[in-house]
């Protein structure tokens, strides 16, 4: 390949894949002329594909947690041969970092991380307070020594995915969803621990709310294959109701082409919340035990909705106080005074 290239090595995260678009999107705008290449692992690369600026997404065949120096030389071989001019190291791990230095690519942008100095040659650094998830990816994408301002900040582009009407009526056809009726997408799951889960009677009672007042609501529960016990408990709750219970069902691509075409989503912080951001869909997001302002949601319609107890954000998977308080008193009631008038604006 003559034209120069630029990489960007993915995290491994869903949700901190689709807050890191921003900095493509700046990318893109510094150098148009240049394609995008992403390297990501094969359970992110559905995210990277429906987004604009990346020209193509090459999965990685490494194990998760392993080294494999042998196997990185060879892949970093094959990468030297697609001419990159610079590579954006979203993880901080050494690992990673050691890909584009193999690959001889001069410019390689990044944190600090595990000291990899050298591997990393224009290296950024951490805030203390950390940024919001945007924002820290961002800043790869300007000169180090640039100090970004509040204005600044909030003056960056939202991170920004894009679904065809194909890829809708698809998967709406596969599934017997009516894509003219209203769609109620809830993600009960939450892949970093149960703290994180809104009580399944909590989405049940919300979505007998959401079903009284406009009883043709289509109700889809999505997640991935961990989330079928909290997704079953769900919709153990709404007998007699048009409920989808799809966790584990659909592919991550197909997840994303559902959230496109509902009426509103209502979600943990996962990374399902942050592609319905993506996707500017309606959406109101519950926050216990993590910081709403570090990864909000950025739809047009958006409510982020969190009781800031005293103990919160204690930013651990399972409740150290054994109560869970900060998702259990976060009512039904609550949620449904956010939700209610974006389901009236659509």
């Amino acid at each position: 390949m003559s034209q120069l290239r630029t990489l960007v090595i993915s995290p491994n995260w869903i949700g901190d894949a689709v807050m890191a678009q921003p900095l493509l999107q700046l990318l893109k705008a510094a150098h148009p002329e240049r394609p995008i290449d992403v390297l990501a692992p094969p359970a992110v690369s559905p995210v990277w594909r429906q987004m604009q600026e990346v020209a193509e997404v090459l999965e990685t065949p490494f194990r998760h947690g392993a080294l494999q120096l042998k196997e990185r030389w060879k892949y970093a071989r094959l990468l030297r041969q697609r001419g990159y001019a610079d590579a954006y190291v979203l993880p901080n791990t050494i690992k990673y970092a050691l890909i584009p230095w193999l690959a001889g690519i001069a410019q390689r942008v990044g944190y600090k991380g595990e000291s990899r100095y050298g591997l990393i040659n224009l290296m950024h650094h951490d805030e203390t307070p950390p940024r919001p998830m945007v924002a820290f990816y961002a800043a790869l994408g300007a000169p180090v020594l640039a100090q970004q301002s509040a204005a600044m900040r909030a003056a960056l582009p939202r991170p920004r995915m894009q679904v065809s009407a194909g890829q809708r009526q698809a998967v709406c056809t596969r599934l017997g969803i009516d894509a003219a009726r209203p769609v109620l997408a809830l993600a009960p799951g939450a892949e970093f621990g149960g703290a994180k889960r809104w009580p399944a009677s909590h989405f049940a009672g919300l979505a007998r709310a959401v079903l009284a007042q406009q009883p043709a609501t289509q109700v889809i529960l999505l997640g991935s294959p961990k989330d079928q016990e909290a997704c079953r408990e769900v919709a153990g709750q709404l007998a007699g109701a048009q409920v989808f219970n799809l966790a584990g069902a659909t592919s991550l691509a197909e997840a994303i082409a559902l959230i496109a075409v509902s009426s509103a989503v209502v979600a943990n912080d996962s990374g399902l919340l942050h592609i319905a951001s993506a996707l500017n869909r309606p959406v109101v997001a519950l926050y216990g035990p993590t910081d709403p302002d570090h990864a909000p949601p950025f739809s047009d319609l958006a409510a982020s909705i969190s009781l800031r107890l005293a103990c919160a954000p204690c930013k651990q998977r399972e409740c150290p106080l054994g109560h869970q308080d900060c998702m259990v008193k976060l009512t039904p009631e609550l949620v449904w005074q956010r939700l209610q008038p974006m389901l009236a604006a659509r």
